[in-house]
This record gives structure tokens, C-alpha cells and sequence, in this order.
């Protein structure tokens, strides 16, 4: 390897890994559509950056092309995903990459939406462009693991979020919860709530906690994600916090238990209610995540009790979970723990985790993992 080759390897990571973090400032604002980030380079110079800002408007090859006044013939274009090939709600970027003169390309991953799925790669090519492909390919994976599943399966990315003592408990015996980890680790947990197209919730989380389920971020551009509540029998208070859609919309999943009566109520007050079919007493989870795929809910970030916790568990449609835990012992034969419900039989049928990541909140320390869910994609 040359010293000029190696020198073009470094630059294309360096300016790759600008991309996935212009990228990251898309997160809650763009979903369904990927997160992405776009850097323009010249004679070795940054003259143009931009990332996919909001969903409907233009990507991030557009907003980086409209961020530079220099001329971009012969420029190098990076960007996190491929770039599309199709018209969609904005024209397609490869064309835009065409008629700009760009020499070459240089591509994290490739677009698995079957309306791209190398097509963009093929139309810069057949142009003459110079692509480059797989810069950065797991890091780009990464950040848009959500998209990935959604895009691959029509259903949403589940992830499960559980905060707890060091002896796995979520609250006290007597239900105090308030708080277990540290600042640091809930600001944390608010910033994964912009990550999610929805947040998730039992009904016996709003009895107890009467929860808004916002996104509260400091000095930070918010949008508060969609809420849903498991609730088979329609057992919400009118008077809910979570009830308030002028803070973001709420739906609910219930059962043909539920009462009509109380169905119209809560749709007068803009709330939309979701009769799903029942499996073994309770809302069938899998139809649930099925139809939020079909209403282009990318991915849901599961914020629930022991009990919703463990359903998802058992039905495998957890693909990622992050456990908080804090350096407290609870104790208590009573006190609620992270999973329950009635629990594998069995040490096999146990819900294995992989590829796990650690990350410390002062002395909080959140594990983040992978369930073998994902591995058939």
C-alpha cells in the first residue's frame, strides 16, 4: 500500500465518521427515512456539509450541495448511505450528484430499500463517477439499525429500556421508583426517547406513575415521539397525563373487552384506539407490532413494567435492549423487578444477548445489547 493510498484511507474515514455525526442531529425528526450526513471535499477541503433534516424534505446530499457557493466539479461526495435513485417525496440524489460534475463518491453502506438496493451505485458509475463503498460500513450499520429492520421486515425495531438497582429491582416493595439512577443516566434515557419513532407502556405504568412520556432535553431541538399504551380493558383514567395529544399523539392497544363507551371517550379527546386481537388472555403483541409497521412506525423503545417487559421477551420481538443499573440494593421479596410475569420455565428458552456494549453515567453503569432477533436479516 502506498503512502498516497494510506494518507486516502485516513481522510475517508476521518470525513466518514463527520458524516454519521451530521447524521446523528436527524435523530427524531426524519423516521422512517434513515439518518444520514453528507461532506463535500475539494483539493482536500471541506466545502459543504448537510445532513437529512427532516422527513418530506430534502436529503443530505441536497442541503450539503446548497451549503457550499464553490464550484463542485471534480469534488468527492461522502455520505453514510447510499445516495437514492428513484423520486420519491424530493428527486433523486444521485442525479443531483450526476449533474453537479462530483468525481467521486464515497459510500458507508449500501441502501437495502429495494427501490435503491445498488441503484444509486450503478446510475454514479454508469455516469463515470468513481464510487467507493464500505467506508466505516459497521459504524454506519449501526446508527441506522432501526431503518435497517424496518425497511428489511415492514416491522418496527423494538428495543426494551429498564433502569434498576444492582439486585435487578425497578422499584421499592412499596412502588417507589423516583429515582433509581442518576441524573446523568436519565438525560440519557430522554435522548434515546428522540431516537424512537414511539414509546411504549403497560397500563399498569400510567396507574402508578401517571407518566407524560416527553422528551425533556436541555438546550436541545426536541420532538416527542408517539405513545402507546397496552391497556386490554380500557382501565385509563380520563384524566391521564398521557391523554393530553397536545403534547404528542397517544394511541392505545386494547382488546373487544373494552368498553364502547369508554372507546368514544377517549377518541373525543383526539386519542386513537387500537382493537387487536387477543393471545392467551392478553393483547397479541406480534399483530400490534405488525400493524405499527404498516402505519410506518419504524421503532418502538419499550418503557414498560415487568410484566410488558417479559411478553415481549417471550414472543422474540425484542431486538435490543438497555439495561441502566445503579450502584443501590433494593431488596425486597415484593419489590418490582425488570422482567417478570411467569418466566421461562427453562434456562434454554432464556432470551440470550449479544454483542454487548458498556457505557458509565457517573457510577451508573447501561449495558447495551443484541438479541439473536436480528441476526436473520
Amino acid at each position: 500500500m502506498t503512502e498516497n493510498s494510506t494518507l486516502q484511507q485516513k481522510l475517508d474515514r476521518k470525513m466518514m465518521r463527520l458524516c454519521i455525526k451530521l447524521a446523528r442531529q436527524g435523530s427524531g425528526f426524519v423516521a422512517p427515512n434513515p439518518l444520514v450526513g453528507a461532506v463535500i471535499v475539494k483539493n482536500g477541503k471541506i466545502i459543504g456539509k448537510g445532513w437529512h433534516q427532516k422527513f418530506g424534505e430534502a436529503h443530505a446530499e441536497i442541503n450539503a450541495i446548497a451549503n457550499t457557493n464553490e464550484s463542485l466539479q471534480g469534488a468527492t461526495i461522502y455520505v453514510n448511505l447510499e445516495p437514492c435513485s428513484h423520486q420519491g417525496k424530493t428527486p433523486a440524489c444521485s442525479l443531483a450528484l450526476i449533474q453537479n460534475g462530483f468525481k467521486r463518491v464515497v459510500i458507508a453502506t449500501l441502501d437495502p430499500n429495494p427501490f435503491v438496493a445498488g441503484n444509486g451505485v450503478e446510475m454514479l458509475r454508469k455516469a463515470g463517477i468513481k464510487v467507493d463503498v464500505g467506508v466505516l460500513e459497521n459504524e454506519a450499520l449501526k446508527l441506522n439499525e432501526r431503518f435497517f429492520k424496518f425497511i428489511q421486515t415492514k416491522k418496527p425495531f423494538v428495543a426494551l429500556k429498564i433502569a434498576s438497582s444492582l439486585d435487578g429491582k425497578i422499584a421499592t416493595a412499596k412502588g417507589d421508583s423516583k429515582w433509581i439512577t442518576n441524573n446523568d443516566s436519565r438525560i440519557y434515557g430522554h435522548q434515546l426517547r428522540l431516537r424512537y419513532a414511539s414509546i411504549l407502556v403497560g397500563i399498569n405504568t400510567v396507574l402508578a406513575d401517571d407518566p407524560i412520556l416527553n422528551v425533556r432535553l436541555p438546550n436541545k431541538a426536541t420532538k416527542n415521539p408517539l405513545r402507546i399504551v397496552l391497556d386490554s380493558e380500557l382501565k385509563i383514567p380520563l384524566e391521564a397525563k398521557i391523554l393530553d395529544t397536545s403534547i404528542a399523539p397517544t394511541w392505545i392497544a386494547t382488546t373487544q373487552k373494552a368498553s364502547p363507551i369508554k372507546q368514544k371517550q377517549l377518541e373525543d379527546k383526539n386519542v386513537r384506539v387500537l382493537i387487536c386481537p387477543e393471545k392467551e388472555g392478553k393483547i397479541d403483541l406480534a399483530f400490534l407490532m405488525a400493524h405499527l409497521g404498516n402505519e410506518n412506525i419504524d421503532s418502538v423503545l419499550v418503557e414498560g413494567g415487568g410484566t410488558v417487559n417479559f411478553s415481549f421477551a417471550k414472543e422474540k420481538l425484542v431486538d435490543k435492549v438497555y439495561v441502566f443499573l445503579a450502584p443501590k440494593l433494593l431488596g425486597g421479596k415484593n419489590a418490582k423487578t425488570g422482567m417478570e410475569g411467569e418466566g421461562f420455565e427453562q434456562l434454554k428458552e432464556a432470551l440470550e444477548l449479544k454483542d454487548l456494549q458498556f457505557k458509565k453515567f457517573k457510577n451508573d453503569l447501561l449495558i447495551e445489547a443484541y438479541t439473536p432477533c436480528l441476526q436473520d436479516l
